[in-house]
């Protein structure tokens, strides 16, 4: 396994992590469950740990794949670019999540779990455009835009 492999399998959980963290804190925080929230608060963590390995083994699929035929090296850049401002969203997100955790019994861990929410909502929404971006490198279906409706006529 290489690490085009590695950041193709690995790529995934960040951003369905991001996004599942982001729901349950949510509930959690507006029903004010600590079960959910907490459960919330270690999907980020869990994500932001996988973004770490995700976001190194980027640059060597980037080197397996920038001389095969058809592959956009613009694409790749604009990819790249949205990763790494999509992974320190991530990794900022999951430090109030982290303290929330630690100090889930005192005054402050809301406001924690309200910057969490909220740095968790925005990773989600950065993490699915970097995907997004990723995948037009090697799916030219994603880049292209969609096609005009089609008028069809009515069967007589």
């Amino acid at each position: 396994m290489n690490e085009a492999h590695l950041h193709l399998l690995l790529n995934h959980v960040p951003i369905l992590g991001s996004l599942a963290g982001f729901v349950i804190l949510l509930i959690g925080a507006v029903r004010r469950n600590a079960t959910l929230t907490q459960t919330g608060l270690v999907l980020l963590l869990v994500a932001a740990a996988v973004a770490v390995p995700t976001q190194l083994t980027g640059e060597g699929a980037e080197e397996l794949i920038e001389h095969r035929t058809g592959i956009s090296h613009r694409l790749i850049h604009e990819h790249e670019e949205a990763a790494e401002l999509a992974f320190w969203a991530l990794e900022l997100t999951a430090m109030p999540a982290l303290v929330a955790l630690m100090l889930r019994q005192h005054a402050r861990a809301r406001l924690l779990v309200l910057l969490a929410v909220t740095g968790a909502a925005l990773s989600f929404g950065l993490m699915a455009y970097a995907g997004w971006q990723g995948g037009k490198i090697s799916h030219p279906e994603l880049a292209a835009p969609a096609p005009a409706e089609v008028a069809v006529a009515p069967k007589p």
